[in-house]
C-alpha cells in the first residue's frame, strides 16, 4: 500500500494540473480512495462523505470517480456492476476476488510493464487500461463450506 499522504496530494497535484476545483467535498472523496486499505464501491463512498456533506449528491462521487478513473489515477473493478475502486494503487497489479462474499484483495506481485507492451506488440492493440483478476474463495468462506 503507497502512503496515503503522498497519494493524497499526488492526486491533488494532478488534478490541480488539469484546472479542476478543490471542492471540500472532492477533498474528501480523495482523501477517502487514497487512504482506503480495501477498494470501496462509489455507494460506500458517498455514505462515508453524506454526514459530512449532506446536500452532495451521489453524481459528485460518480462523476469525480469518473474523472480519476479517465486519468489511469485509480482502478474501477467492476463485480457484477458493482463497481469498486482502487485509489492508492492505480499501477497494474492483480486483485483476487471472493466469488461468495465479494472481498477484493490486492495480490502480491508486480505484473511486468515489458508483458503489457509485449502483448501490444503481439496482438495489435493499443491497451488503455488493465485489469487483472483471480477469482475464487476466501478463507473466511473457505472455512462455512
Amino acid at each position: 500500500m503507497n502512503d496515503p499522504k503522498k497519494r493524497f496530494n499526488e492526486l491533488i497535484i494532478v488534478l490541480k494540473k488539469q484546472g479542476y476545483r478543490m471542492t471540500p467535498q472532492r477533498l474528501e472523496l480523495i482523501r477517502i480512495i487514497s487512504a482506503s486499505k480495501g477498494h470501496p464501491s462509489a455507494s460506500q463512498i458517498y455514505e462515508t462523505i453524506k454526514h459530512q456533506f449532506p446536500s452532495m449528491s451521489q453524481a459528485t462521487v460518480y462523476n469525480t470517480l469518473t474523472l480519476l478513473k479517465e486519468m489511469d489515477q485509480i482502478l474501477e473493478i467492476d463485480l457484477h456492476g458493482d463497481s469498486h475502486y482502487d485509489g492508492n494503487r492505480p499501477e497494474p497489479h492483480p486483485h483476487i476476488i471472493c466469488v461468495k462474499c465479494n472481498q477484493i484483495v490486492d495480490g502480491e506481485f508486480d505484473i511486468a510493464h515489458e508483458s503489457i507492451k509485449r502483448l501490444e506488440e503481439v496482438s495489435g492493440f493499443h491497451i488503455m487500461r488493465t485489469q487483472f483478476a483471480f477469482y475464487g474463495l476466501c478463507p473466511d468462506c473457505r472455512s462455512d463450506s
